[in-house]
């Protein structure tokens, strides 16, 4: 089905400026391949990694904390080509309660939905996609390379320092057997001139759901913030608990919402949430 007739992309879009020119919101993503890796890790470690945002840590394993390494190549977007590896914690805002259905969770409704994630390093290798994530969500960008190569079951991806100081790190290895799994929409909790943002990620797509041990991730001699993000974490050496994977990712990222207070997010701050990507591009169009 053509894109222009495709009732996933045909929602209304509003016009923000940044400083490497205009971004229409939602962004749509058409044709992207994605490795989303999950780790388990010391609970300490990833609550240190949360101190002063509002946020408090979710989804624990054993009592060990899970983060999610995203890898993305982004062939067709509305913002260009362009390659991001996002590192991230699932999160709650302080105070909500803990989900009691964790399928609920992570697969409900975006505009209902608590648990999200809150990225800790998010490196693209654009000016243009480095400027709309920093400038319109607060996200922790910055610009490198970051080579991708997923064909047929072998993965490997890395970040360069962009200072010249080697690989923060490289993720990489043979994919073991899958089994087939619905793509997962995402809720992200970014902190945007002096406001805690809850941002809706629609996603739509299969996906392959795999056992991460045939991966390793090892973090390089960089000394860049994300280098040391992934060593107090714990995670040089490390492999994955669990690997999802897909060449047919789509997506629509919509326009952040404040919340209106830091210690729960309600159903209707929820809604609102559509109301500012959809409502407002409405008023505009």
């Amino acid at each position: 089905m053509s894109e222009h007739l495709d009732p996933f992309f045909q929602v209304p879009q509003t016009t923000h400026s940044t400083t490497q020119g205009d971004v229409d919101l939602p962004i749509l993503y058409f044709d992207v391949s994605t490795v989303l890796a999950f780790f388990v890790v010391d609970r300490d470690a990833a609550e240190a990694k949360l101190s002063s945002t509002g946020l408090q840590l979710a989804l624990t394993v054993g009592g060990r904390a899970l983060v999610g390494i995203a890898h993305y190549e982004y062939r067709r977007t509305g913002v260009g080509t362009y390659n991001e590896v996002g590192v991230a914690l699932p999160v709650l805002p302080e105070g909500a309660p803990t989900p009691r259905n964790l399928i609920q969770a992570l697969y409900g409704s975006v505009d209902e939905r608590r648990l999200g994630f809150h990225i800790l390093d998010l490196p693209v290798t654009t000016p243009a996609a480095d400027a709309a994530g920093r400038e319109l969500w607060g996200y922790p960008k910055f610009v490198a390379p970051i080579p991708f190569h997923l064909d047929g079951r072998n993965f490997e991806s890395s970040v360069t320092d962009p200072d010249g100081n080697g690989d923060i790190f490289t993720l990489s290895g043979r994919l073991l057997p899958s089994l087939p799994a619905p793509a997962m929409s995402l809720v992200l909790y970014s902190h945007h001139q002096g406001d805690l943002l809850r941002t809706a990620v629609n996603v739509r797509g299969r996906v392959n759901l795999r056992p991460g041990r045939s991966l390793q991730l090892r973090v390089g001699e960089s000394t860049h913030r994300m280098a040391n993000n992934l060593r107090d974490l714990g995670l040089d050496g490390a492999r994955p608990l669990v690997v999802m994977d897909t060449h047919r990712f789509q997506s629509r990222l919509n326009a952040g919402v404040p919340v209106r207070t830091l210690g729960a997010v309600t159903t209707h701050a929820a809604t609102d949430s559509s109301r500012a990507s959809f409502g407002s591009a409405s008023r505009r169009g």
